[in-house]
């Protein structure tokens, strides 16, 4: 009988020689946290290497598809491309959710955390894909499961720059600057997640969350767009 990684891999038509990476790439550190017997590793080195290749795949696509767009674009279609909300959305419907070792704590919460690690664990996949079975083989997986979200992001608008949005709507709508607080900052230097909040004077408008200061701060952005009823397309 199949176990859960066999009909993942036979899902997308591949077929680990090292199934250790494969499950490796669904083990959150948290699960390793309180199974720390488990003899498992958690998947951070993965995530780390799928990152990097996950930005070299999605470059080269864009760069062969949008042979006029300016690298500044480019550059900006990418970022959408690979932020959490679209691969994260791409993970959930893979079925990843469903093979995640997480903690019992991590297991209960359903919120955006798991977005993060869905994205997260999304890249630790591609790493472990990578070393498995190699480029051109991580290259397709990536392409039939994440490059159709480019025409939605283009169509939207959603690559715009959401700060430059909201400080245009700030000082049009309120004749405010807008100012962004950080609220919170957790965990290792490795693998920091932001909490900001964006503020037009003294009201807080919204919060946004990232693994860096400048994500945090573009998801606030993202959000008060969204809150204040302005779509970042127009």
């Amino acid at each position: 009988m199949e176990d859960k990684y066999q009909q993942f891999e036979k899902r997308f038509g591949i077929s680990f020689k090292n199934r250790g990476l494969l499950e490796q790439a669904f083990t959150h550190r948290s699960y390793i946290n309180e199974n720390k017997n488990s003899g498992l590793e958690h998947n951070e080195r993965l995530e780390f290497l799928g990152d990097a290749v996950l930005e070299l795949i999605t470059t080269e696509f864009l760069y062969d598809k949008f042979p006029e767009v300016s690298e500044g674009i480019l550059t900006a279609y990418r970022s959408a491309l690979v932020r959490t909300e679209t691969i994260s959305r791409v993970a959930r419907k893979m079925g990843m959710n469903e093979l995640l070792k997480l903690s019992k704590g991590e297991a209960r919460d359903e919120g955006k955390a798991r977005d993060y690690i869905l994205a997260n664990t999304f890249e630790a996949f591609l790493g472990a894909l990578h070393l498995d079975q190699g480029y051109e083989v991580t290259k397709r997986i990536v392409a039939d499961l994440l490059f159709q979200e480019i025409e939605d992001i283009i169509e939207t608008g959603s690559w715009k720059d959401s700060k430059s949005r909201v400080q245009e709507y700030a000082q049009e709508a309120y004749k405010e600057t807008p100012r962004y607080e950080i609220l919170s900052a957790t965990g290792p230097d490795h693998d920091k997640h932001f909490t900001v909040a964006v503020y037009f004077g003294d009201k807080e408008i919204a919060r946004g969350e990232g693994k860096s200061k400048q994500q945090a701060q573009q998801d606030a952005a993202k959000n008060a767009l969204e809150k204040e009823g302005v779509f970042e397309n127009k």
